[in-house]
């Protein structure tokens, strides 16, 4: 929803999905590029210090500032 309502930050984070996205994708079910998991736990553990627990998320703020970020370069 944080994305929803900044539609400045809507090609950026589609943009970003797909980067972040296991190759071949779209030859598994379901048909969605999800993020590689490898790369997940990398950015976690570069942003946190840890692994994330497999129920926690990232915070809201940090992942739309990942994105402003991501817009500014």
């Amino acid at each position: 929803m944080a994305v929803v309502v900044r539609p400045w930050l809507w090609f950026v984070a589609v943009r970003t999905l797909f980067r972040m996205s296991a190759p071949g994708w779209y030859r598994h079910r379901p048909f969605w590029p999800r993020p590689d998991p490898a790369v997940l736990r990398f950015r976690f553990e570069t942003a946190y210090g840890t692994a994330p627990e497999p129920a926690r998320a990232p915070r809201v703020v940090d992942f739309v500032a990942y994105l402003e970020w991501c817009r500014d370069r």
